[in-house]
């Protein structure tokens, strides 16, 4: 049996969210762009661990706080249905609720003993077959209605959620690419502008459709407690419920709007790598100003460089991903790379 944690101090009737502590952003004040997310990753960096899965508290016991019923203190609300259900079931064998990973674990961070696998702000109790169905899939508009969370579409490569939680679903994905920079075992997260991303690389999309929905979906009072919850567990917070506009600072920090139109997308671009496969060298056809990442199957950086012409030949062989960006710092294209 569990020894379950109380919080006396978070009820069910959210009387108490947005305790942010005085001086807590103080470091981030009057930045934007990358200057801005790293003074958020210092802050939020570094918090308190809890296993997925114990006999003390674990990860369940979180969410059973975080994911309450205000309705119901017995039952949970489930992401993407919105059902309430009974919070001791748990897996259940199948019948009861799973933990959805909203980045998907493949991408970046596929072990229990990696930290971001275990991170209380993006994981949400979920109905088992509906998380089964979003899988790893990106997040963007579009789709056919999914039989079981009928307010979610889906296709080939993306999920859209419910209209009530896709401001949730994109500060929880902001929040990550925010806290996880490849630091301590764990992958450089990064969210990119299309969807189709390759599993076991740490990249996401849509980062545009992610930017809309915090837009049209304001933080509400459910998401406030909710981080009031996993701060009191983990002693870090999501700065993106806390302060919504930092995604425009960072993402948009020369622009009034939030258009997907800024976006340059990289089949617009004509973007080349090659040869591919490559024994010794790949080069680049891109812009001057562009850099480039390269990253082992499992999220790990090898190399960063603005050079067009990469030595690859000390690489083992195999399989990498070259990630592209902007001159901004903006993910625009990825590919996969065979060394031989």
């Amino acid at each position: 049996m569990k020894k379950i944690l109380t919080i006396s101090f978070v009820l069910i009737t959210f009387v108490c969210f947005s305790q942010i502590p005085d001086g807590y952003y103080n470091s981030a004040e009057d930045l934007n762009g990358e200057e801005l997310k790293t003074a958020l990753y210092n802050i939020i960096k570094g918090h308190t661990d809890y296993p997925y899965t114990n006999a003390t508290t674990d990860t369940w016991d979180i969410l059973k706080e975080s994911d309450r019923d205000p309705n119901n203190s017995d039952n949970v609300l489930l992401i993407y249905t919105g059902e309430s259900v009974n919070a001791a079931q748990e897996y259940n064998y199948g019948s009861g609720w799973n933990r959805e990973h909203v980045w998907a674990k493949s991408h970046g961070f596929p072990e229990e003993s990696q930290d971001a696998y275990r991170d209380a702000h993006h994981l949400r109790p979920c109905d088992i077959s509906v998380n089964s169905a979003r899988g790893t899939k990106d997040f963007d508009n579009g789709g056919t209605q999914h039989s079981e969370a009928t307010e979610c579409y889906t296709d080939s490569d993306s999920w859209e959620p419910r209209p009530v939680e896709k401001g949730d679903v994109a500060r929880m994905m902001f929040y990550m690419a925010t806290r996880y920079e490849g630091e301590s075992g764990d992958s450089d997260l990064e969210l990119v502008d299309y969807t189709g991303t390759d599993t076991y690389t740490p990249l996401f999309g849509k980062l545009s459709t992610l930017i809309q929905w915090n837009e049209e979906d304001p933080v509400d009072d459910f998401e406030r407690n909710r981080n009031e919850v996993v701060f009191s567990y983990q002693g870090n917070r999501n700065p993106f419920i806390d302060h919504p506009e930092f995604v425009n600072a960072i993402y948009n920090p020369d622009e009034d709007t939030t258009s997907t139109d800024i976006f340059i997308l990289a089949e617009e671009q004509q973007i080349k790598i090659y040869p591919n496969p490559a024994t010794n060298y790949i080069n680049i056809d891109a812009p001057d100003n562009y850099s480039f990442e390269i990253y082992s199957v499992i999220g790990a950086k090898m190399l960063e460089t603005k050079n067009k012409q990469i030595d690859i030949s000390y690489f083992d062989k195999g399989i990498y991903f070259v990630l592209i960006k902007n001159e901004n710092g903006m993910s625009v294209k990825s590919q996969k790379v065979i060394k031989k």
